[in-house]
């Protein structure tokens, strides 16, 4: 009689996956939390700002959704991931798994295919909620299309990876999302999320154009709305390639991060 063979790295990932969304989805709370709060914060400031920005025809409505799009990838990526493996590795979850004969790989698959599944959903729910709300129209031509997949899957590459390396950052599972939430918050109003990018002070614009939400932001509007708002991007233009590269470097520096950081067990646990 042969040995049966074990499953690939692959399929055990996708079944952690479907396994990893029914778990979030069964959580209430931190779906509603996730999932919702952009969802909310569109629909509470999209009532609140009004009013067409100076010389561009734009609905500055319009741009916030661009934006909000942007802060919901980040919120099912970099959030979610950050707190739900801090959380795991708290109550012994990611040891448990750890002993268990499964790659290590398939884990990390597993939490990428949420990611993935739960930030296009955002991504659609928010779009559709622009649409009817404010009038933001999807991408008019196949490049403006391109430019909106491209930056999507760059954007949730990023995040993702961030998420899973910043989650050794929290003593404790339970203080994971007011530790994460923070830096979260602030660099959405640094990132023009809020408000435009460039009527923000000079020094809040060097510090955001250093952090990748700034920069899926600017993409994701460069897809989305007209370029009557070049005007008041920073540089006269949408600098894709500048994107790209951004986005590039701070996903080899999330891959690096996850390489040097990730912890399997509690700091007490040695």
């Amino acid at each position: 009689m042969t040995a049966q063979a074990m499953p690939s790295t692959l399929r055990i990932g996708l079944s952690r996956g479907a396994l990893e969304l029914r778990t979030f989805m069964r959580d209430r709370e931190a779906a509603a939390f996730t999932f919702a709060m952009p969802i909310v914060l569109m629909l509470i400031f999209g009532t609140i700002f009004k009013g067409e920005i100076k010389g561009t025809g734009v609905d500055f409505r319009q741009y916030f959704a661009a934006g909000i799009i942007a802060s919901g990838i980040a919120s099912t990526t970099f959030i979610s991931l950050g707190v739900g493996i801090a959380q795991e590795r708290d109550d012994g979850t990611l040891k448990r798994l750890y002993g268990m004969p499964m790659p290590p790989a398939a884990y990390f698959i597993g939490k990428t295919i949420t990611a993935l599944v739960l930030s296009v959903a955002e991504t659609v729910v928010l779009f559709l909620l622009g649409h009817v709300m404010f009038g933001l129209n999807p991408p008019g031509t196949p490049e403006r299309w391109f430019t909106f997949v491209w930056v999507f899957v760059a954007g949730v590459t990023v995040c993702t990876l961030l998420g899973i390396a910043v989650s050794s950052v929290p003593r404790s599972g339970r203080g994971a999302a007011a530790v994460l939430n923070v830096p979260y918050l602030v660099l959405q109003f640094i990132s023009g999320v809020y408000f435009t990018f460039t009527e923000l002070p000079k020094g809040v614009q060097d510090a955001g154009a250093v952090f990748p939400l700034k920069w899926i932001c600017q993409g994701l509007r460069s897809a989305l709305l007209p370029d009557t708002l070049l005007p008041v991007e920073p540089a006269h233009a949408w600098e894709h390639g500048r994107i790209a590269l951004v986005l590039a470097a701070w996903a080899v520096a999330g891959f690096a991060l996850c390489l040097t950081t990730f912890r399997w067990k509690r700091r007490d646990d040695g």
